[in-house]
């Protein structure tokens, strides 16, 4: 079986003029420059939520997150909690999270968006996903970063992204593995 693993990384808003973007290409960046992974962009801004998997011609979102062997989502806090339009791609599927690890890079005001991923983790436990522990915060994300998307100070950072990403791949290998061995839905 590869070491390279299939990440898909979730995109919490759908806003117009969002600072997801400049956190999401960040993520993306630091998850590429390990090295072992392909990354899956799965924007709920570019995804038709509300179609089922019949009607779709083109791959769909359940296809997409079905391949995946992690997720890292990407999350504001908005009025202490997540966007609901991240709800809405959470809820679309099913399945496809049992037994997969999910990792946390959040943003926000002053608690860095911790909130919305402590709910985050009520969710995904109902979902039989496995929650990393390890995440990445940005309190006051928008002064952390300069005009072209660079941290102005990358090194904390880039010691919490690379401790969830070690983390991350230790799970996902494990459970990769343990859904081979005996597929989840038969337990």
């Amino acid at each position: 079986m590869s070491d390279t693993l299939h990440i898909g990384l979730i995109y919490g808003s759908a806003r117009p003029g969002r600072f997801c973007d400049t956190i999401a290409r960040w993520t993306a960046d630091e998850i590429r420059a390990q090295g072992h992974y392909s990354i899956d962009i799965l924007d709920p801004a570019e995804m038709n939520l509300a179609e089922s998997r019949e009607s779709s011609a083109s791959p769909t979102v359940w296809d997409r997150m079905g391949k995946c062997d992690a997720f890292v989502v990407v999350t504001p806090e908005y009025n202490h909690g997540y966007p609901a339009v991240l709800k809405m791609l959470i809820d679309s599927v099913g399945a496809e999270w049992h037994a997969k690890p999910v990792a946390f890079v959040s943003y926000g005001g002053v608690s860095g968006g911790l909130r919305a991923v402590e709910q985050l983790r009520l969710v995904f436990a109902e979902l039989h996903a496995v929650t990393i522990r390890d995440s990445v915060s940005f309190a006051s994300a928008w002064e952390q970063f300069d005009g072209t998307g660079k941290l102005k100070q990358p090194e904390r950072a880039e010691r919490s992204m690379s401790a969830m990403l070690g983390r991350l791949r230790w799970w996902a290998l494990a459970l990769r593995d343990a859904r081979v061995a005996v597929p989840y839905a038969a337990r």
